[in-house]
């Protein structure tokens, strides 16, 4: 199977299961700081947009990286879209997405109980456990620290120069950060001998199933 077989999840507003994430930026004083993106925080959801938006969209420069998506918004993100990709060569991108485009979505627009404006979703090293986070992407110099809450607060490091098309484990317990990045998914369960041998999983996730 090869990398352009690895399609982005493509979005499902159908779906309103949601896997909460965040992107931060190192801070001496909390460890990191960041916002929340409520949708879509799997590794193989986040990193191709990540990675090929560093590379491509913002000329490699982390903090520019930085300032739009945690400085520039308002509340926090409902789901980061192909709009990350721009710059990027067509090629990769129909790799990346099959095609498909969906624009990314913040929460600027949320409607309280009392009709208050919406507070900012900051999260911190400190309060990131008690917000139930699930997955954090912290954008480091070297690369983007992948953070599986479900497993520890701490992550491997997956470094800029990554090819955006690899096809990174989604599990939670894949990530430790006593062991490199996970870049390939998980093995299925081997069947019993007497079933018919199943044709090659195509990578992604139906738009119906992807939250």
């Amino acid at each position: 199977m090869t990398a352009a077989e690895h399609p982005l999840p493509l979005p499902a507003a159908e779906n309103a299961l949601s896997t909460r994430s965040f992107i931060a930026r190192p801070n001496v004083d909390t460890g990191y700081t960041g916002i929340h993106v409520q949708l879509d925080g799997v590794p193989s959801h986040h990193l191709p947009l990540l990675l090929t938006a560093y590379q491509y969209k913002f000329g490699r420069n982390v903090e520019a990286m930085c300032r739009h998506l945690i400085d520039d918004v308002a509340v926090g993100w409902d789901e980061l879209g192909t709009d990350l990709l721009d710059n990027a060569p067509p090629a990769l991108v129909a790799a990346l997405t099959g095609g498909e485009h969906w624009p990314s979505r913040t929460l600027d627009h949320l409607v309280t109980p009392d009709g208050s404006p919406p507070v900012r979703m900051t999260v911190t090293e400190a309060t990131a456990d008690e917000l139930d986070m699930q997955w954090g992407y912290v954008l480091h110099k070297e690369g983007i620290e992948v953070i599986s809450f479900l497993h520890e607060a701490l992550g491997p490091v997956v470094s800029w120069s990554t090819d955006p098309r690899t096809a990174f484990n989604a599990h939670p317990a894949a990530w430790s950060s006593l062991g490199p990045a996970p870049t390939v998914r998980a093995s299925r369960a081997r069947k019993p001998q007497s079933a018919p041998a199943a044709a090659p999983a195509k990578a992604g996730v139906p738009r119906a199933a992807r939250r």
